[in-house]
């Protein structure tokens, strides 16, 4: 069986997942569609695709499943579109800003039956993934704290911040979804304290760019987060498990593994230097995880539901942060 993908959305993460897509076995793209001519153009050439509408996609019998990268605020419609026409679909995160809007977007996926897989490619690292499997072999015993790593290299443009729906919803909430994902329990309080010391236009935007943040599961579990639109060194990606037994941790990965010694130091190559390159298997990784769902018709992981509680926890960190103060997480 091939399973046939329609790309809606071609910008620069539609880029990233139409190659995942070429390069998977039993995999096809056919069809492409953006708001932007030339950019839909581009990918379905490169891929052996059609440029059709969003409509024609949507209505198409020679498309399986859809990849929606289109911004945010399309998501929500575009997931209960192709729930409605019998697609199975993969959607970046977040699904909408408003948590009441995916509530009503996740409520048209049950009621048709709908298999829906959100983006949170880091779950798909080879790393992060091998750590949760000795989490699971008992090598660090009971997980007790977790600590998440999460800088960027340099802040986004103020274009992409003002629809972005600020730090917690657009970048902390890969971490949100992490933390859940280590610490094997859903965080149930949340603590943020968050500042502007990157651009004094993110916070003019109405935004933070830097932030620290304490989660609390109803065991006890605690899990750390420390988030960035700065680091001048790469794209600073860690994670550490504490637990009764002992410690796993995932590090930064190089541009190589190689390291000079001489009588200046010690040097080693820089770090990878942002998503597209730190996270090219987790990418491709992630794509074959849907296609494998789709074909054994399993549940998908993550789920609507990962990503409505991803969402819940931003905006309990959001109302942490306004009010200086320990927040209960509500899903």
């Amino acid at each position: 069986m091939t399973l046939k993908f329609g790309l809606l959305g071609a910008g620069r993460i539609g880029k990233v997942h139409a190659r995942a897509v070429a390069a998977a076995s039993g995999a096809k793209l056919v069809a492409v569609a953006d708001a932007i001519p030339d950019a839909a153009e581009a990918v379905a050439k490169s891929y052996g695709a059609e440029v059709r509408s969003v409509d024609a996609i949507m209505n198409a019998k020679d498309v399986d499943a859809v990849l929606i990268t289109t911004p945010t605020d399309m998501h929500a419609e575009m997931i209960e579109r192709a729930s409605r026409s019998g697609k199975a679909i993969f959607c970046e995160k977040p699904i909408d800003l408003s948590v009441e809007r995916v509530r009503r977007c996740l409520g048209v996926v049950r009621a048709e039956k709908a298999a829906l897989m959100i983006g949170f490619n880091r779950r798909f690292d080879p790393n992060f993934r091998e750590a949760r499997a000795r989490i699971d072999a008992g090598a660090v015993g009971d997980v007790e704290m977790v600590s998440i790593t999460s800088r960027d290299p340099a802040p986004p443009p103020l274009a992409y911040v003002a629809r972005s729906g600020g730090l917690f919803r657009d970048m902390t909430i890969h971490d949100f979804d992490m933390a859940a994902f280590l610490l094997g329990e859903d965080p149930v309080t949340v603590f943020a304290a968050a500042s502007n010391l990157v651009d004094p236009a993110i916070g003019a935007a109405g935004d933070v760019d830097s932030a620290s943040l304490v989660l609390t599961t109803r065991s006890g579990k605690i899990a750390q987060i420390s988030n960035s639109r700065r680091a001048t060194y790469g794209y600073d990606q860690r994670i550490e498990v504490h637990g009764s037994k002992g410690l796993v941790s995932a590090e930064n990965i190089r541009e190589t593994t190689v390291e000079v010694a001489d009588a200046s130091g010690y040097r080693r190559d820089p770090l990878l230097n942002f998503f597209m390159t730190r996270y090219t298997q987790a990418y491709a990784n992630e794509i074959a995880a849907f296609i494998a769902a789709v074909e054994a018709d399993r549940t998908m992981s993550p789920s609507g539901e990962d990503g409505l509680k991803a969402l819940v926890m931003a905006d309990a960190a959001l109302k942490s942060l306004k009010e200086g103060r320990q927040v209960e997480i509500v899903y």
